[in-house]
């Protein structure tokens, strides 16, 4: 069983259930999944850019990314509709909570500077978005063979009501929330 995973039925959830006042062990909110996302601008003139960035994706999760591709056509972007233009992961389950943990303990702690993450992620459903403005921050990546820098989207999504009890949820796990 992953780490992060026997964290949570066997230390969290009883914290959750006595914090937040809960009657049902149903009602404690729990991590449904983690999307990771990143779009490739310069994929409308060169594929091969593309290529890399489902490559070292699929690094990174250790699951195979789609492609994702325009909706719409926009003139201004010189984009047509079904131009491959990103690729993303959805990771559940075991793969899910080993990223967390690899996200939590060894990835945003190699960030410059680093000073805990903002808690201005959360969305009224109780989601949390983090902003990863370089890739290169993961240790499976090899930097030597790195063409272009690029940026990631981490979604967590969770069955929390609320902002609060999704920050108590991602706080129990050891996201390190900045310091108001």
């Amino acid at each position: 069983m992953a780490r992060l995973k026997e964290l949570y039925k066997k230390k969290i959830v009883p914290q959750l259930i006595e914090r937040l006042k809960y009657k049902n062990i149903m009602e404690v909110p729990r991590i449904d999944k983690i999307v990771i996302n990143t779009g490739v601008s310069t994929a409308k003139e060169d594929i091969k850019v593309l290529d890399e960035a489902v490559g070292e994706l699929a690094t990174i999760t250790g699951q195979k990314p789609i492609v994702t591709r325009a909706k719409k056509s926009i003139s201004n972007f010189k984009l047509r509709q079904g131009m491959p233009i990103g690729c993303k992961v959805t990771l559940h389950g075991a793969v899910m909570y080993e990223f967390l943990d690899r996200l939590i303990n060894v990835t945003l702690p190699r960030v410059r500077d680093f000073r805990g993450i903002s808690r201005d992620g959360f969305d009224s459903q109780g989601n949390y978005n983090l902003g990863i403005q370089e890739h290169i921050i993961f240790p499976e990546i090899n930097i030597d063979k790195v063409g272009k820098v690029k940026g990631l989207n981490v979604s967590i999504v969770t069955t929390a009501k609320n902002i609060d009890e999704a920050y108590e949820l991602l706080s129990l796990f050891g996201m390190p929330f900045r310091k108001k």
